[in-house]
């Protein structure tokens, strides 16, 4: 196999099944090497029967291409440090991680439990920090000892990260929290050669199509819009040398469709060069409000 990632090794979080999946076998066919990891577990989080990293890394290698799983639990420090550890063990360098791991529990807010709060947040956001602090730390040392790498991390934020989705209070904080990590990131790790970006993709996945099951059915026929092979592409070029010079960008991700967000900035704005009254302060807050543009509607809303 050989293609825009030919000789890299890339390391897949959540690469079981779904998007991850779909990540790892499309950066195999570009002809980069692969660590594969996977808890293994329920839409919930528990630990489910198998281990899908280990189906996938056979996968891979029965196509012709290289590929080992790693089954440990990269929300812990202890099992981040392995991932990176396992890359370089096995191939001797690392090159690009894909953030993608996640698992969902969708309550309304005065329904939502402090444990699923806490659950979410720490696989999604710690899941995503972890493995990139541990990376960032291999990648420091090499440009220090003068081996500046074209390193890429590419982060899997969300539209509910971006705009909201009512019922997943817990995902949307996460996926927000992932878009401003990514930012920092970008910012922190160019000096050691390093580009962090983010998408918020739309794909049929387990966490997805029981959420949104009618907008996730597969078609019986054409273009499948929804089928998170049509991810892939974009994930594998930020994942390249190809994307030399792209950095602290999020892409949001759809079918055929490409957009390059753009997140937070300065609209409309009042300077009275001194304190406000609160009735001055709303008048000015109404007025620049009638200036701005309208907000994207929360998912579901």
């Amino acid at each position: 196999m050989s293609g825009i990632c030919d000789g890299r090794v890339v390391v897949v979080t959540g690469a079981g099944r779904g998007l991850g999946r779909a990540h790892a076998l499309a950066f195999a066919a570009e002809g980069a090497r692969l660590v594969v990891n996977d808890l293994g577990v329920g839409l919930d989080g528990t630990p489910g029967p198998g281990s899908p990293a280990v189906r996938v890394a056979e996968e891979i290698r029965a196509a012709g291409g290289e590929a080992v799983a790693h089954g440990g639990d990269i929300a812990t420090s202890d099992g981040a440090a392995s991932l990176v550890a396992t890359a370089l063990e096995t191939y001797g360098r690392l090159d690009t991680l894909v953030n993608n791991a996640g698992f969902l529990r969708d309550r309304m807010l005065v329904n939502l439990d402090e444990g699923d709060w806490d659950d979410v947040l720490r696989v999604h956001l710690k899941g995503h920090f972890l493995p990139l602090k541990h990376a960032a730390a291999h990648w420091r040392t090499e440009a220090k000892a003068g081996r500046t790498p074209a390193a890429r991390i590419v982060n899997t934020s969300s539209g509910a990260g971006l705009l909201g989705s009512v019922g997943q209070g817990n995902y949307s904080a996460a996926k927000a929290g992932i878009v401003a990590l990514t930012l920092v990131a970008a910012a922190e790790l160019g000096r050691y050669g390093v580009q962090v970006n983010a998408i918020a993709p739309a794909a049929r996945t387990r966490m997805t199509e029981r959420t949104f099951a009618e907008t996730m059915t597969a078609p019986a026929a054409g273009f499948d819009a929804m089928a998170p092979e049509n991810v892939s592409p974009l994930v594998v070029w930020l994942g390249s040398p190809a994307s030399a010079g792209v950095t602290g960008r999020v892409f949001e991700t759809e079918g055929g469709r490409i957009t390059v967000m753009e997140g937070w900035h300065r609209g409309p704005t009042a300077d009275k060069g001194g304190r406000w009254s609160a009735g001055e302060a709303g008048e000015a807050a109404l007025k620049l409000l009638g200036e701005a543009e309208v907000p994207g509607a929360v998912y579901g809303a």
